[in-house]
């Protein structure tokens, strides 16, 4: 397993989109945003130069985006790393003793690969291992 590139910094946003408005200010441009139903928000990308920030926008106060926004508010959620094989990755860091959120890799915005590692086991941040982006297929 190999870690390729920061692949975003995603941030927990408020509905009004506060930050989205700075950004845009600031001159940058904003993806249309794309639900993902199964983790309950609404995903916006933002590029800035050649990275990216991942707006999150809860779709009820009882998804974990939502709990989060309602406990800490809006603010840093999760940092993505991309991985050569993200299958690999998952296996190498449980065999290690890496708490796991995700056991299997899952399909997230954009059809990637994705699973997320617990805060406890990465000294309190959420990061987010996403497959590079030509090994989308689940298999």
């Amino acid at each position: 397993m190999k870690a390729i590139r920061l692949a975003h910094v995603a941030v927990a946003a408020d509905q009004g989109q506060d930050l989205l408005k700075v950004l845009r200010q600031l001159g940058l441009e904003a993806v249309e945003p794309e639900a993902v139903p199964g983790d309950g928000v609404a995903v916006q990308m933002v590029a800035i130069g050649p990275d990216r920030l991942e707006l999150l926008t809860a779709t009820g106060p009882d998804t974990a985006v939502g709990r989060f926004v309602a406990a800490r508010g809006v603010g840093l959620h999760h940092l993505a790393i991309e991985v050569d094989d993200l299958r690999a990755a998952l296996g190498q860091l449980r065999a290690s003793g890496v708490r796991l959120v995700d056991e299997e890799p899952r399909i997230g915005a954009g059809g990637r690969r994705i699973a997320f590692l617990h805060p406890a086991s990465c000294g309190g941040v959420l990061i987010e291992l996403c497959e590079r982006e030509e090994r989308t297929t689940l298999g």
